[in-house]
């Protein structure tokens, strides 16, 4: 390089030097600093060249050695939940029902009577020492004066004033695609599933516009505060898709967004067929259309529960229940149908199949709709694919389908999931060794599920790279990957998902400016500091938009 390049091309706005710079190129190369002007990349390459292209406004950074990675990428978060971290009932390091039931009295004590308790979706199955859900009438001593839901993904738990609101008794039917749990008597217990959760989620009282807007922004700044510069939302609502244009036309966006779209608002599409048919030729775009700040990436459908939950679909029954196979929420015929009509408009879909009977499903549609209309080249997703098996990596990869997978499931709820679906399955949990050997890393990327598990992404890959849990238990020691395959999972890799590879991913000259800077060297460290290591800067094009205090 010389300093004739910053006369053509105009002088960088920033320059990082004395770096160490982990490009995630198709090299994996390792630079020592980077130019950026507007929101793209200059240039990269060695400090002494770099610093040749300033000019005399150029912002020069000394990292003093401190590691850069290209802006992280969560292949499969519910970033909207992020916003409501001031709003809601939290439970994170809640180990016993009695902890539980105090955050829910706190919270009660200073809201109005009659106004709703909303917790933050939590683990008690994992998290309790007592392994089970909060009963209705425990929530009923905790918030005597105020309807509660608190959700548990795939479950609410709710107090006998919802249930009442709800107008939900001992003679109220399950609905479709969901299941109110009783006691030995017949009362509802206060434990809603799927479908049923629906029954009390509708009387939540809305938050305002203005409210939506600046909860969007805290999310996005919370995810920005680990190195997170875009993520694909797992479940977007047409209304959070308003809010998110909204702050995209305003400029105010600092994630990039590629929206798993839930038409109807939940995952389970209460619609007909016809009904979905008439949605998709109305609504006149396609997925993968829109732009580098917001996008629509697909369709979002669910299968099964969780293998964290007893709820995951599979071939084989459950240990301590052979009859038992797991949920299912959508039968065959009408996955089919409704995967067969999206593809049909355009559409990409993306199905949560946790199960190994759950992939087979999600297969099967995919294998139907590919014979109507190819669906080779369009990347349709396993969302999750947890118990995934050999035959069905296969499958997906001859099929062109993406497996977007969370390791961090195993982070503090491997021993859960042991305990639910035994210790030999779960080493073969998020088989991520297996699925980079038989599929490849180009359809392959990894997110959080957050909030059902922790944001940060170095927790996930100290799990990726190590197999163990929080407690430092190992699981599966051969679905282990490396460090480099674990980072493309998080950038190059990811980047697919949204058909963004050309713009984000890696630290090129002409990508999008977006990065993260480290407190410690990712590919230096030992296993334990993995987990350890923070972000001190994050930059969205080109602007910084996360710095630690």
């Amino acid at each position: 390089m010389t300093g004739n390049l910053g006369s053509m091309l105009g002088y960088p706005d920033l320059l990082l030097v004395n770096a160490r710079i982990v490009t995630a190129d198709p090299g994996f190369s390792i630079a020592e600093a980077l130019a950026i002007r507007g929101d793209r990349f200059l240039a990269v390459g060695r400090t002494q060249d770099i610093v040749s292209l300033a000019g005399p406004d150029t912002q020069v950074i000394d990292l003093a050695g401190r590691t850069v990675l290209p802006g992280l990428i969560d292949t499969h978060a519910h970033v909207e939940r992020a916003g409501l971290l001031g709003s809601t009932v939290g439970f994170e390091g809640v180990s016993s029902i009695d902890e539980a039931l105090a955050r829910v009295r706190e919270r009660a004590d200073r809201t109005p009577a009659g106004e709703w308790i909303r917790g933050r979706i939590w683990h008690p199955l994992a998290q309790l020492r007592e392994k089970r859900f909060l009963t209705r009438w425990e929530l009923d001593r905790a918030a005597p004066d105020h309807p509660v839901i608190l959700p548990v993904s795939h479950f609410s738990l709710v107090n006998s004033r919802a249930l009442a609101l709800a107008g939900i008794t001992r003679d109220t039917p399950d609905p479709d695609g969901g299941e109110i749990h009783r006691d030995a008597a017949g009362e509802p217990t206060g434990v809603l599933e799927e479908a049923a959760e629906e029954l009390v989620e509708r009387l939540l009282p809305p938050w305002s516009f203005d409210q939506q807007v600046a909860q969007m922004k805290d999310a996005m700044a919370y995810f920005n505060s680990f190195g997170l510069t875009s993520a694909i939302s797992a479940a977007v609502s047409p209304g959070d898709l308003r809010v998110h244009q909204a702050l995209r036309a305003s400029g105010q966006a600092t994630l990039r967004i590629s929206a798993m779209f839930a038409p109807t608002g939940g995952l389970n599409p209460t619609l007909s067929l016809d009904e979905w048919e008439l949605f998709f030729a109305r609504i006149g775009v396609a997925s993968d259309f829109g732009d580098e700040w917001l996008s629509l990436s697909g369709v979002k459908l669910q299968v099964d529960g969780g293998m964290t939950l007893r709820t995951a679909a599979m071939r084989a029954g459950y240990p301590d229940d052979p009859d038992y196979r797991g949920t299912v929420v959508i039968p065959q015929d009408r996955l089919n149908g409704f995967v067969s009509i999206a593809n049909r408009y355009g559409w990409r879909v993306g199905i949560h199949a946790v199960g190994d009977a759950a992939v087979d499903a999600v297969l099967d549609a995919y294998e139907a709709a590919d014979r109507e209309r190819s669906i080779r080249d369009r990347r349709f997703v396993v969302i999750h694919g947890s118990l995934m098996q050999p035959d069905q990596m296969v499958r997906a990869r001859d099929l062109g389908v993406r497996v977007d997978a969370q390791s961090a499931f195993l982070w503090d709820k491997a021993a859960a999931i042991a305990r639910h679906v035994g210790k030999e399955t779960a080493d073969r949990a998020i088989p991520m060794r297996s699925l980079i050997d038989t599929m490849g890393l180009d359809l392959l990327g990894q997110g959080t599920d957050y909030p059902i598990n922790p944001l940060n992404p170095f927790f996930n890959i100290y799990v990726m790279t190590t197999r163990r849990d929080a407690t430092g238990t190992v699981y599966g020691p051969s679905e282990a990957i490396t460090r480099e395959e674990a980072i493309r999972l998080y950038t190059s890799a990811a980047a697919r998902y949204s058909f963004s590879e050309h713009r984000t991913g890696s630290i090129e000259p002409g990508k999008l400016a977006d990065l993260a800077v480290l407190s410690a060297d990712i590919l230096g460290v030992s296993d334990e500091e993995l987990k350890e290591i923070r972000v001190v800067r994050t930059i969205v094009g080109g602007r910084t938009v996360f710095e630690s205090p």
